[in-house]
């Protein structure tokens, strides 16, 4: 979709992901008719990133349910979309940026929704065919014909990208090993408990995992056919994928002279430091005021909750974004749902047990719940949402009682 439209707008978005879309959203139900730009690098319309490394990866998820519009959306209201497009320069002083292929566009608010990038790995031989990242449609897309039976893949890192990844080539047959450089699986994101229920996973689907391991470098002439390791090993390799983090697209705000550490600093309602320009998404590091700390999330529902705070600024009625963060992933027959966060947290109390697949893990720092892992247990992980808000605002909950199955989850809400 291209434009001969004047360039100028009342609001620019820059990015076209899920925070890009839900501010467009949130703008237009709460009646705004003013002309919105939306500038994305991709080829695509906004489309939801979870299913990629799940469902659409492994073929049950076709392409058209990933978007998260039609097309006649951004027609129908006035969206002027123009894809394929990078902004190369941001200026705050003048409200105008200039785009890639030379056009400029000026502004009366923009709002800066770049996302993420794959972080790379600069070894030898990391410029080979059949080395993948995991983070757009054109990624699956490429490595799909790759993903057949006995194939052998090589994931290096073992947060959770790397994990799903590996649990949908197992899906398809593909023989798997996972390289961590950490002591063990998830270890930035998670407590030893759920490391091991995760590590024993996929041990049984039979994915090789190493740990302490480092890859120095990908060997190969021009494909990629096998991963070294530093203790002279060699792991052969049909195809590489690289999950081992993002790093937030902060360099435009940089430039155009907005504050930035570990992402673009916003404020409650995702105000930059620039009273006209907002940011959304995994690019931001926004406060959050109930657990008083200020934070930078890779999540949906971050990216959602950010999109109606930025869009509610705009319209004049000020919702600032707080909440308790959570998140979710999808490996096999198992599904992880996670309220809170656990780096703080100095024990935890165990309900149900890891063997039936079936358990939640409530995480304490000090007498505070701070969050809750739960596998399997929606109803745990829905009043978890709650406990832990409440938890924050000083309400002290008994974990013998979160322990307890015979206490029923929503009994703790009342």
């Amino acid at each position: 979709m291209t434009s001969t439209k004047p360039a100028s707008c009342d609001i620019a978005i820059i990015g076209a992901g899920q925070a890009a879309l839900q501010t467009i959203a949130s703008l237009k139900s709460g009646g705004f008719d003013g002309a919105i730009t939306l500038l994305g690098g991709e080829a695509f319309l906004p489309y939801q990133r979870p299913p990629l490394s799940k469902k659409f990866l492994n073929g049950t998820f076709e392409r058209d349910r990933l978007f998260l519009k039609p097309d006649n959306y951004y027609t129908d209201n006035n969206v002027d979309v123009r894809l394929n497009t990078y902004v190369t320069h941001l200026d705050p002083d003048d409200l105008s940026l200039t785009c890639a292929d030379g056009t400029f566009l000026s502004f009366s608010k923009a709002v800066i929704c770049t996302g993420s990038r794959p972080r790379q790995l600069p070894v030898p031989g990391h410029d080979l065919e059949n080395i993948f990242d995991l983070r757009t449609i054109a990624d699956i897309e490429a490595m799909q014909p790759e993903f057949r039976a006995r194939a052998k893949m090589v994931v290096v890192g073992g947060g959770y990208i790397g994990l799903e990844t590996a649990a949908s080539a197992r899906q398809l047959g593909v023989d798997v090993t996972i390289v961590e450089t950490a002591g063990r699986v998830l270890e930035r994101v998670t407590k030893p408990e759920l490391s091991d229920y995760f590590h024993a996973l996929h041990t049984t689907n039979n994915v090789e995992i190493l740990t302490d391991a480092q890859v120095t470098g990908f060997i190969g002439d021009t494909s990629v056919s096998g991963v070294a390791l530093p203790n002279g090993d060699t792991l052969t390799a049909d195809l590489v994928v690289l999950g081992i983090g993002i790093i937030p697209n902060t360099e435009l705000a940089d430039a155009g002279g907005l504050t930035v550490d570990n992402g673009v600093l916003v404020d409650a309602v995702g105000r930059t430091s620039h009273p006209d320009i907002y940011a959304a998404g995994d690019c931001t590091n926004h406060p959050n005021a109930l657990l008083d700390r200020r934070l930078r999330l890779e999540s949906v529902p971050n990216a959602i909750e950010q999109g109606k705070a930025v869009a509610s600024d705009i319209l004049g009625q000020p919702a600032p974004y707080t909440a308790i963060p959570w998140f979710w992933s999808d490996q096999y027959d198992v599904k992880l749902q996670i309220a809170g966060l656990s780096d703080t947290a100095d024990r935890h109390v165990l309900r149900g047990n890891y063997a039936d697949n079936a358990f939640a893990i409530f995480h304490f720092d000090g007498t505070q719940l701070v969050c809750v892992e739960a596998v399997n247990r929606p109803a745990e992980f829905m009043a978890a949402r709650q406990l832990i808000k409440e938890a924050a605002g000083g309400r002290i909950y008994d974990p013998d009682m979160l322990g307890d199955e015979t206490i029923k989850p929503k009994s703790w809400l009342s």
